[in-house]
């Protein structure tokens, strides 16, 4: 029987393979997509989907803590964790069974087959024994959770985000290794949920790659919150006790608690795909790509995690779409792409573009202008009963380079400065938009509005009073 012909083999249905087939699925090409497990991918199974809802019953227990703060009777909330996470269970199935189901995909034309693939030439698969020939080849396998060679981890045993909403009885206590975003996202849940956890963190501060000053603001709402942010600790053995306690020993410290989570980065799925058979570029972190996605080997192209980009699913869906775009209809590779990113805590920590030391390398410190707008300042988060956030805008020269915000709802709004940013917009533009009252984002307008005052006073002398 001679091999089923394609003009284009997805592989891997997670975010990015999704939106490679939603987008192929309107061209008139042949397209088929391989997964090896469930449709969905991290997003939806261990990634954005469960965290996000176990978030939200984590904010909703702190509301009730703290309802006295709206004028209401606060209330300790009877917390039980098996009915918070089998409600996160509930809402992975229903986006199984609506947005990420199978069918819905093969109603489109897609055809879907499951099972391992494993390049054998530029154009041809295989896939449970059977080849498939294509013009096109589009990787999309993902990653998943790395971890540190911590001894006695492994035999210890550990949670990573790939295990821990499969939990029927989670823990009461909780060492979580890392610092980074999915850290501290959960580690906050864990702490409004009743849950004892430390966080142990190598660097001397959370969050390493955001604004130092809103990443600071971030720490003490954390440790007020409960959180026990173990800076500059660094995980150095891990031991089990009798009682079947893990012993976390970092320095002359030990950490205690019923479970152990690993939250240290991510390694891209690369085992059994065939690289080396057509000596596709790979290094450590991922598959090597061009900026429309394509491999060392002009027919084979790849998006999302498995490159080791930027590890998130807006920018694995973007990259996705960017390919199919690219290998259809070439000559249209994009310029190097803004790509912003928010931390959903409490309050969320958004970022776009680059930062004030990241911008003073880069064009020199004297070029450099970072202006801040203080929440304490925001009407609207006065209302609401905000905490400490600011929002912060880079400028080089006059024109938005980077834009920052810890605030309620800044995930939300930093697509503004964002625009900004790959527009090359001065700040002076964003004074001159009309930005609606009572916002956080109103914000915006009053540091680039303070700024346009500022710059105006240059111009005073221009001015004769009447009086």
């Amino acid at each position: 029987m001679p091999p089923a012909r394609y003009d284009l083999v997805i592989v891997g249905m997670g975010s990015a393979g999704m939106t490679a087939a939603e987008f192929a699925a309107t061209l008139p090409i042949k397209v088929c997509a391989i997964e090896r497990d469930r449709v969905g991918g991290d997003c939806l199974w261990t990634g954005c989907v469960p965290s996000k809802a176990l978030l939200a019953s984590a904010k909703a227990a702190h509301t009730m803590r703290h309802a006295h703060r709206y004028g209401l009777t606060a209330v300790e909330p009877e917390v039980d964790r098996a009915r918070v996470w089998a409600r996160v269970r509930a809402v992975q199935a229903q986006l199984a069974a609506t947005t990420d189901a199978p069918e819905r995909f093969t109603a489109k034309g897609i055809e879907l087959r499951f099972g391992e693939a494993t390049l054998t030439s530029p154009t041809t698969l295989t896939v449970g024994g059977e080849e498939l020939q294509s013009k096109h080849v589009l990787l999309c396998t993902g990653g998943r959770p790395a971890a540190p060679p911590v001894p006695g981890l492994e035999e210890a045993g550990y949670l990573t985000s790939e295990s821990l909403f499969e939990l029927t009885d989670p823990p009461a206590s909780v060492v979580v290794i890392g610092g980074g975003p999915i850290a501290v996202e959960l580690a906050q849940a864990f702490a409004r949920l009743g849950m004892a956890v430390t966080v142990l963190q190598g660097p001397p501060r959370i969050l390493p790659r955001e604004d130092p000053e809103l990443a600071g603001l971030l720490t003490a709402r954390l440790r007020e919150e409960g959180v026990d942010l173990q800076l500059g600790t660094r995980a150095e053995r891990v031991e089990v006790a009798p009682d079947g306690t893990k012993i976390v020993h970092a320095g002359d410290r030990a950490f205690r608690a019923e479970a152990i989570l690993v939250a240290t980065g991510r390694v891209p799925n690369l085992e059994g795909l065939g690289l080396e058979t057509i000596a596709i570029d790979a290094d450590r972190p991922g598959i090597t790509v061009d900026d429309g996605q394509r491999t060392s080997v002009k027919s084979v192209w790849a998006a999302g995690d498995v490159t080791g980009g930027h590890l998130f699913t807006h920018a694995a869906g973007f990259e996705a779409a960017r390919a199919v775009r690219n290998m259809i209809f070439p000559g249209t590779a994009d310029d190097e792409v803004l790509v912003p990113w928010a931390t959903f805590t409490d309050p969320e920590l958004a970022h776009a573009g680059l930062t004030e030391a990241e911008a003073a390398e880069r064009f020199g410190a004297e070029d450099v202008e970072v202006h801040r707008h203080h929440l304490t300042d925001s009407d609207r988060a006065r209302a609401e009963g905000a905490g400490a956030g600011q929002i912060v805008v880079v400028t080089h020269k006059g024109r938005v380079v980077g834009g920052h915000a810890l605030a309620p709802a800044a995930g939300e709004f930093i697509h503004e400065l964002a625009l900004a940013i790959r527009e090359k917009q001065k700040l002076s533009d964003l004074a001159g938009l009309v930005h609606v009252y009572p916002t956080i984002a109103l914000g915006i307008h009053q540091l680039a509005a303070a700024a346009s005052y500022a710059a105006a006073q240059r111009f005073r002398f221009l001015v004769r009073s009447s009086a």
